[in-house]
């Protein structure tokens, strides 16, 4: 029971957005100087080659992941209805996470898109060289099929921050990950599942770090970059946070979704507005964005710089909610 338990929590870290951070929480910080102009440079034009998701021609679409109470259809309704209701609004698709075997295609994701939202799927893939020796045909070859039935048009992250240090030895190499994407990429077209953008979503950190490129497959294999980009254990404004990604990303004709963003509770209820504030206008100035989605969770066993819950600070929560009020964020 206890080696059950204990590989239970491991496949919950490894899901989450966020790795466990262990290291002393930070001291507070002031806040990081908001008064200077936002960093602008993703603002490549287009046109985009997006798949069959598409982005829209004006602002950004605004969705979000929003962690249940509990991991069932009745929870992630709960939970999703609960932001919107908040809110006051209808996100315009949601982040949900899947294990390499949990099937796309569930009853809350039916319901969701009876609502008329979209679904941004996160699939944590397993091991690189097992998927490129077949192992996984069978499995993936059904997954496939689960999201054609969908028929909708679907983002998928495939295994998304796939650069952080803590999956390596399930990634191996950016060659690998290259190759194993390639390798899935084209059982989908095999199995005629047409439905599917694909989403290549490294961290902001791997851009800083100079690795994240490396596991890049190709503009001929991706149809929206993507970044995870979070003030946790730093407390500096967004667009220095995803500054190196944003460099980059201007090079390509790919529009982008921000994934993941966040601000950590331990920063305060002040500083996390302002730095909402500055996020709102950060991605109004780089065009090329054109989806956002914020990680409205506390992941289980995280300490504060790792808790983004917005619901509950009521001074984050309505900057937050001006965000989403904006014209720009309702395409």
């Amino acid at each position: 029971m206890r080696r059950v338990a204990t590989t239970a929590v491991v496949l919950l870290l490894l899901l989450a957005g966020c790795s466990r951070d262990d290291r002393k929480e930070p001291a507070p910080e002031p806040s990081p100087d908001l008064s200077r102009a936002p960093r602008a440079v993703a603002v490549n034009p287009g046109p985009f080659q997006a798949g069959p998701f598409r982005p829209p021609e004006q602002g950004a679409y605004l969705g979000a992941w929003i962690k249940p109470d509990e991991l069932t259809h009745v929870g992630r309704i709960a939970a999703v209805g609960g932001l919107e209701q908040s809110l006051g609004r209808r996100l315009d698709f949601i982040n949900t996470y899947r294990r390499f075997d949990q099937m796309m295609g569930t009853a809350s994701d039916k319901e969701f898109l009876a609502q008329d939202a979209n679904l941004m799927i996160s699939w944590a893939t397993g091991d690189n060289r097992s998927i490129l020796a077949g192992d996984h045909d069978k499995l993936i070859r059904k997954q496939a099929r689960a999201i054609r039935r969908i028929k909708k048009p679907v983002m998928l992250r495939m295994r998304w921050e796939m650069d952080r240090p803590n999956l390596r030895a399930t990634m191996w190499s950016g060659a690998d990950y290259i190759d194993a994407w390639k390798y899935v990429r084209n059982i989908f077209r095999q199995e005629r599942t047409e439905n599917v953008s694909w989403v290549w979503c490294p961290t902001a950190e791997g851009f800083v770090r100079g690795d994240a490129p490396d596991f890049y497959p190709g503009d001929d294999q991706v149809d929206w970059t993507c970044v995870d980009v979070y003030a946790g254990a730093q407390f500096q404004p967004i667009g220095e946070l995803m500054g190196p990604f944003l460099d980059w990303a201007a090079q390509r004709p790919k529009p982008i979704v921000i994934g993941e963003f966040g601000v950590a509770k331990v920063w305060g209820s002040a500083g996390r507005a302002d730095w909402l504030r500055d996020a709102e206008r950060t991605f109004k100035a780089n065009p090329q964005i054109k989806a956002v989605a914020y990680f409205e969770s506390n992941p289980d066993r995280n300490k504060p710089n790792q808790h983004f819950q917005l619901m509950g600070d009521e001074p984050a929560f309505a900057a937050f909610h001006t965000m989403v009020k904006d014209p720009y964020f309702n395409p």
